[in-house]
């Protein structure tokens, strides 16, 4: 939405205004495919952005693969996505096998040796996991837990007291928001901050929310994200200054995320020249181009090789920006306790 009033405010795109249209899929793999398929056969939209997640990602994509119509992904990162022989899906988002890689170094370079790991049972959580495996194998370090739950499982006491039990100086956690929050209280329950050198989630401690419910808990504790408004990159604190008096508050990655992909799909349609498929599709192949998430280039799978993730953490009730070094605010608090 942010993205559509303001190239509208600058004018059109290829001499018309841009209009959304939307749908709630209700994280569905199947309704989105059905809705996907509504938006190209019934709604005859010109562009496509793909819906939030992996596993929905997957489904859309298939439709518009089907139809041979070009799909910017924004919010999904899983491998498989990408090694389907599809032409027509492009990503934007750092691939989730490589999510982790710069928490492990970073927890290395403070002397960490031995590390746990758990994740979701979702397409892109697997993949994190996948990539923590190599990674830590890569590296010489040692993984002493690997465990897997189920998204919709309410109490995390047995996990949170297997992790207690371990030995492992760094939780590596590929999550979501729900499930970050709810482990992080049952960690908290038991004392696992006592025994963690290093927390680090995915997803959920990027979001403001994380830290609305957590409250004091959340301090120390870890993200690895693809944006936050205190990255010193052209057009962050601009954008992040324009959506708070837009929507009243400051913007998390989601909606970085989404912007993003809206101006993927512009420098592709622009510099086609056209809204013809082919040459959008030919454009996002080989575009390179820096948008308010990062870096966008593609390999030709479609798989996005130019984007980076940063690592924050929650100190004085604030997400603060530690890594990488050329762009942190603060040191990271390493052991966090």
């Amino acid at each position: 939405q942010m993205w559509v009033h303001d190239i509208n405010a600058r004018g059109s795109l290829m001499g018309k205004r841009v209009e959304l249209v939307y749908y709630d899929d209700n994280s569905e793999p199947k309704r989105s495919a059905l809705l996907y398929r509504q938006l190209i056969e019934k709604d005859k939209v010109d562009l496509l952005v793909g819906p939030y997640s992996s596993d929905t990602t997957m489904a859309a994509s298939t439709v518009a693969e089907e139809h041979n119509f070009p799909m910017v992904a924004s919010a999904a990162s899983a491998e498989q996505i990408w090694q389907r022989g599809y032409k027509n899906i492009f990503g934007t988002d750092k691939p989730s096998a490589n999510y982790m890689d710069i928490a492990i170094a970073e927890a290395q370079a403070k002397g960490a040796t031995t590390f746990d790991l758990i994740y979701s049972d979702s397409v892109f959580s697997r993949d994190v996991a996948q990539g923590v495996r190599r990674e830590i194998a890569s590296r010489g370090l040692t993984l002493l837990m690997d465990e897997m739950y189920q998204l919709d499982q309410v109490d995390y006491t047995a996990l949170a007291r297997k992790l207690s039990n371990s030995k492992g100086e760094v939780l590596l956690g590929a999550t979501y928001l729900e499930d970050a929050i709810a482990i992080s209280r049952a960690f908290r329950a038991i004392g696992i901050k006592s025994n963690k050198d290093m927390v680090a989630l995915t997803v959920g401690p990027a979001l403001r929310e994380f830290g609305d419910e957590m409250g004091p808990a959340a301090e120390g504790i870890v993200g690895v994200v693809q944006w936050l408004r205190s990255v010193r990159k052209p057009g962050a604190q601009d954008f992040a200054y324009r959506y708070r008096l837009r929507y009243g508050y400051n913007p998390g990655v989601h909606a970085v995320i989404g912007y993003s992909a809206g101006q993927v799909l512009e420098a592709a349609v622009r510099l086609a020249r056209s809204l013809d498929k082919d040459a959008v599709r030919d454009q996002l192949m080989k575009l390179e181009f820096h948008s308010l998430l990062g870096n966008y280039k593609v390999d030709e799978t479609g798989r996005q090789i130019g984007k980076r993730n940063y690592l924050l953490q929650w100190q004085d009730n604030r997400r603060r920006l530690v890594a990488p070094a050329d762009v942190a605010e603060r040191k990271l608090i390493y052991p966090r306790n």
